[in-house]
């Protein structure tokens, strides 16, 4: 009955950390402050609230490369414990995680909750650190499937196509994460995309965005047993704020516009696609390409 949720705003975001503050860091006498660190402006935050919009449970991903990724500061308050809370904040995350690219998944776990995190699939590797001189932390890991709904075959068709045809998206690395009709999810190399402020480059971001506009309306074509030629015609972009981490290009039916059944009997059709960049749960940069189909 619970739903998981995103922190949308400072005010949201300070209940969530003081509630990370008090389960995980407070008992331990540790300061207010302790309870976030340098990666929760690339992160994507989870939390559960109850009824009296109390929260009562919290849940972060970050992305450790392009394929890779870490659960921290999971907590569930105490008398909501064995209740599935747990369970729901990890799901959500790994759904995220899935659908930003991720095929491999790890955490340190408490050793209390190694039984919990096993029964959700989480292997055990390894004995890790001991924090605060008692609390023995375990490496765990888990291998991701594709989000449910992820149409495989037509993701590898324009993969194929943009390391075929543009040397820029084999050189980074860009792929296809997600694409279910409705939404599309791409990603590329991290380490290959950062310039010497330790930031997504401006021109990787830009890349990423167009490419993510153009693969939307390549799918639309798939979708329609069309094929053409796709320019773009007309583009512009807003970069917001730096992507630190991974950046993950994203579009949906809601962000785009445009009528494919003219191609036939006009030899030509428009479509308009904004594409957000995401950092973490963050868009960092919004673009828009107006895209020009010529019958092949």
């Amino acid at each position: 009955m619970y739903l998981v949720k995103a922190p949308e705003n400072k005010a949201a975001f300070k209940r969530y950390y003081q509630f990370r503050w008090q389960q995980l860091r407070a008992p331990w006498q540790q300061l207010q402050g302790s309870e976030q660190d340098a990666l929760e402006a690339q992160s994507i935050h989870r939390f559960v609230e109850n009824t009296d919009g109390e929260i009562i449970a919290v849940g972060r991903l970050h992305k450790t490369s392009q394929t890779t990724a870490q659960i921290r500061y999971m907590a569930v308050a105490s008398d909501q414990q064995g209740t599935g809370l747990g369970r729901k904040i990890i799901d959500s995350l790994e759904v995220e995680a899935s659908k930003h690219g991720v095929t491999h998944i790890s955490l340190n776990a408490r050793e209390n909750a190694v039984p919990f995190y096993r029964k959700l699939g989480y292997e055990l590797v390894e004995k890790t650190h001991l924090l605060y001189g008692e609390i023995q932390h375990y490496l765990m890991t888990k291998s991701l499937a594709p989000a449910a709904g992820h149409a495989t075959d037509v993701s590898v068709q324009l993969n194929d196509i943009w390391h075929q045809t543009i040397p820029m998206s084999k050189a980074m690395n860009l792929q296809v994460s997600f694409y279910n009709n409705e939404q599309l999810f791409t990603h590329c190399d991290v380490a290959f995309n950062k310039n010497l402020h330790d930031t997504m480059f401006a021109g990787s971001i830009y890349t990423l965005a167009t490419l993510t506009g153009w693969g939307w309306v390549y799918m639309k074509l798939a979708e329609s047993a069309l094929s053409g030629d796709i320019v773009l015609a007309d583009a512009n972009i807003r970069y917001l704020a730096p992507i630190a981490g991974a950046g993950v290009g994203y579009t949906h039916t809601s962000l785009a516009s445009g009528d494919l059944t003219s191609l036939a009997a006009a030899q030509k059709a428009k479509m308009q696609v904004e594409v957000h960049i995401l950092s973490g749960d963050k868009v960092a940069a919004i673009f828009t390409g107006k895209f020009v189909i010529h019958c092949s």
